[in-house]
């Protein structure tokens, strides 16, 4: 579990490194994290945390994944529900976009885009990652359109992949708190587009 710091023979769980690291993103940004920093905060030493991720890079790329595991599990729990598909797209929305300029998830995706053109382990990650997402949101798509609820001729992968390029867009222009860009504002530029983008003629 994340709450247990500790194995019984004393070590710390990776689970609480990636979690701690987190943390310390979401209340210090993305500079301040170091193996040195990140080890103070735990207790450990700097060496013992590069045993587990061998590389800073290493260690964002599994912090990133460990936090979409928990939106993966979300985002599955969201398409199962009971509650229409126009609902539950609005729900997508939601739990794509940042909470706010210090969202230490957004925070690490921005900061690993930067770095996939010279890491191709790193570039596979990412893909494998937004292919989920690209997965999910077609998969709903696709269920609104048999329900008659969205647009019986729209193309759930072209529009999917749209709306993800605008979210991505929101997304950046939130954590890096441009002007005017909060996530309510993002919010409601989704929902105009993505209402345009399925509605029936």
């Amino acid at each position: 579990m994340a709450a247990t710091a500790r194995r019984r023979d004393g070590h710390l769980t990776q689970e609480r490194m990636l979690e701690e690291a987190m943390a310390a993103i979401a209340e210090d940004g993305l500079a301040t994290l170091t193996m040195s920093a990140l080890a103070k905060r735990l207790g450990t030493s700097g060496g013992h945390i590069l045993y587990y991720f061998g590389s800073k890079d290493r260690l964002l790329l599994e912090a990133l994944r460990w936090s979409e595991s928990a939106l993966t599990d979300e985002r599955r729990a969201l398409l199962a529900g009971r509650v229409g598909t126009e609902r539950k797209l609005r729900l997508f929305l939601e739990l794509y976009l940042p909470h706010g300029p210090r969202d230490p998830r957004w925070t690490l995706w921005i900061e690993l885009w930067a770095r996939t053109a010279s890491n191709e382990p790193l570039r596979q990650a990412q893909a494998e990652i937004d292919r989920g997402w690209q997965e999910d949101l077609e998969s709903l798509l696709a269920k609104g359109v048999r329900q008659g609820r969205f647009a019986a001729d729209l193309d759930a992968s072209a529009r999917a992949s749209e709306l993800l390029a605008l979210l991505d867009g929101l997304s950046t222009r939130v954590v890096l708190g441009q002007h005017g860009a909060d996530r309510d504002s993002a919010l409601r530029m989704a929902l105009s587009v993505s209402e345009r983008l399925v509605e029936r003629s």
